[in-house]
């Protein structure tokens, strides 16, 4: 079982308390599918609500730190070698279509020493499953199973080495986003030599579940640091290795390319 520190603990708290809205305001979406407008406009206040819940939180709980938000931008904290990295919905479309796969992420950079910050603390968290994903750096990673009430349990990624016999999982790029006839490319490759291709529509949750071994692999385009800040800690921490499709810092770039050691040249080949 994991021994959760004080930020970790600090940090699954806020995510707790953020998700008690987001199931509430969830479970009117399917009745708002019939309105005319949509709900749309629901969802985002939803969103928004979600990351004040935990910026509130996180902000009681350790003043100073910084935050960058998917909503709200960048926060200057007094401490300057802290930040947290929040995405209070990942899975924003599913949400939107009372689809229950979505999940709240929450990362937090140090500075150590006077080095560029670093991912230190990761979690993803989805209500629905009441699945919580998380790491700190050099201790492992984990998840807590609330629903079957297992406890903590340490992740590990597929053990996998034939392409053909694995799974692995992607975004598509949607509407106004560019590089479809890459991704068409990078998807004719892995498909057709792989035991399929999964879409569900949230990277947080895509990264985690490798991390996790449900994928034998990942792989997207265009991410930006609060999908994937907590999910590249997660996965490392659980045996994954993680790269940039681009170079540089993955979660700087976005491009980014998550698997085992064995799959991790043949999926490149693919998708680099």
């Amino acid at each position: 079982m994991a021994n959760l520190s004080a930020i970790m603990t600090v940090m699954q708290m806020a995510a707790r308390k953020a998700s008690r809205g987001l199931i509430r305001d969830f479970n009117e979406v399917e009745h708002l599918q019939v309105a005319r407008k949509g709900p749309a406009d629901f969802v985002s206040r939803a969103d928004k609500k979600a990351e004040e819940v935990i910026v509130e939180n996180l902000q009681r709980d350790r003043p100073g730190y910084g935050f960058l938000l998917e909503e709200g931008g960048e926060i200057e904290g007094s401490d300057k070698t802290h930040r947290f990295i929040v995405d209070p919905l990942d899975g924003t479309t599913n949400y939107l279509h009372g689809i229950p796969h979505f999940a709240i992420s929450i990362a937090l950079e140090r500075e150590i020493d006077g080095e560029p910050r670093e991912i230190v603390a990761g979690l993803i968290y989805n209500p629905i499953t009441d699945e919580m994903f998380f790491a700190e750096k050099g201790k492992g990673a984990f998840i807590n199973d609330g629903t079957r009430g297992g406890g903590d349990r340490r992740l590990r990624p597929s053990q996998r080495d034939i392409f053909q016999d694995s799974l692995f999982s992607t975004g598509i790029p949607f509407l106004g986003r560019p590089g479809h006839a890459k991704f068409l490319k990078e998807l004719h490759q892995v498909m057709g030599h792989s035991a399929g291709v999964r879409r569900l529509g949230s990277a947080a949750l895509d990264l985690a579940w490798t991390a996790a071994g449900r994928y034998d692999g990942f792989w997207e385009r265009g991410l930006a640091p609060w999908d994937i800040a907590a999910g590249v800690l997660i996965a490392r921490e659980a045996g994954c290795q993680v790269e940039s499709l681009s170079g540089g810092n993955v979660v700087e770039t976005g491009n980014i390319i998550c698997t085992n050691a064995a799959l991790m040249a043949p999926l490149k080949e693919r998708v680099g």
